[in-house]
């Protein structure tokens, strides 16, 4: 049996999210053979090259960091190898081609944003909150052929706040799933973690698995037709980024954040009305969508309250 200290690991991410788990297993003291991450790229105004946040705090804790162009590399793939790792962990990364994921004799474990086989997909921490749930969670799961269908290992549950946003979600998440996510290791060196077939749980409701996909604008468009609760869910759930969006005077408007009115009306939906002052709210199928927080284009993001202070309506 391995300990803690002898178990090589090979991490593997890019954003922010991930450098809480990299941490964690940084702080639970172990053994990092290496770090993959994107190569940086150009960014800002003067397209200076940029490193990511990974690769930032690979560095600042002195750990060895490899940064392929291209995952099925005969260069990278033997680099890796050299690494020798007991075991690869992959928080929120690119897809790996199986010469990679299939390369460390324990596997490679990913951390995912939902309570599997629920919400599989790019933006599970977006869609739970789009579709009104209140409870989520965090999965650790060994990878193989298709996404996110591996062997689930560990969960947690995490409630979601009735006006949580999937910004507000995502910065407790990747908290939860840090600690999660180095129990997972700790369990995979003591041999102590009994994996379970997501396939188990899919049968036990088939018909009601809901599924994360990746975002695109249509998504982001809202419809004013329909209900206060499906639009304050589109706006949370899209917030802070990429953002629901609507127009005000034929110019494209961010919401960020809102609040639902339930209320009868014979107004038309997407009808806009404001006291000039301190509200605007669009009226919808039943009753109507305050808008608290917003962005107009070519403008920066402000209250509702900053943002009228300097809006005249057209007309």
């Amino acid at each position: 049996m391995q300990t803690t200290n002898k178990l090589r690991i090979v991490f593997l991410g890019t954003p922010e999210f991930a450098v809480a788990s990299l941490d964690a297993l940084v702080q639970a003291g172990f053994t990092i053979a290496g770090v993959v991450t994107a190569p940086d790229k150009p960014a800002g105004r003067g397209m200076k090259l940029q490193e990511s946040a990974v690769k930032k705090y690979a560095v600042e804790k002195g750990l060895h960091v490899l940064q392929p162009e291209k995952l099925k590399n005969p260069a990278f793939i033997a680099e890796l190898a050299a690494l020798q790792a007991d075991v690869q962990v992959v928080v929120a990364f690119r897809m790996l081609p199986e010469i990679v994921w299939n390369m460390p004799p324990l596997g490679t474990i990913n951390l995912h944003g939902s309570l599997l086989p629920q919400y599989r997909g790019a933006a599970p921490i977006n869609w739970a909150i789009i579709n009104g749930e209140q409870e989520t969670g965090v999965t650790t799961f060994k990878l193989q052929h298709a996404i996110d269908t591996g062997d689930i290992l560990l969960q947690e549950k995490i409630a979601i706040g009735a006006d949580e946003t999937a910004g507000e979600l995502h910065d407790r998440m990747k908290t939860i799933g840090a600690a999660l996510l180095a129990k997972t290791i700790q369990g995979l060196a003591d041999g102590t973690l009994v994996e379970q077939a997501q396939d188990e749980l899919a049968a036990t409701h088939p018909n009601q698995l809901r599924h994360a996909p990746k975002l695109f604008t249509e998504t982001c468009n809202i419809n004013w037709q329909n209900t206060a609760g499906e639009i304050h869910n589109l706006i949370r759930g899209l917030s802070a980024y990429p953002a629901a969006f609507t127009y005000l005077d034929g110019k494209m408007l961010k919401v960020y954040r809102s609040s639902k009115q339930i209320a009868t009306h014979n107004i038309a939906c997407g009808a806009v009305q404001s006291d000039g002052k301190t509200f605007i709210r669009f009226a919808c199928a039943n009753g109507f969508v305050n808008i608290l927080d917003l962005q107009m284009e070519g403008k920066k993001r402000m209250p509702v309250a900053d943002f009228l202070r300097g809006y005249h309506f057209n007309g």
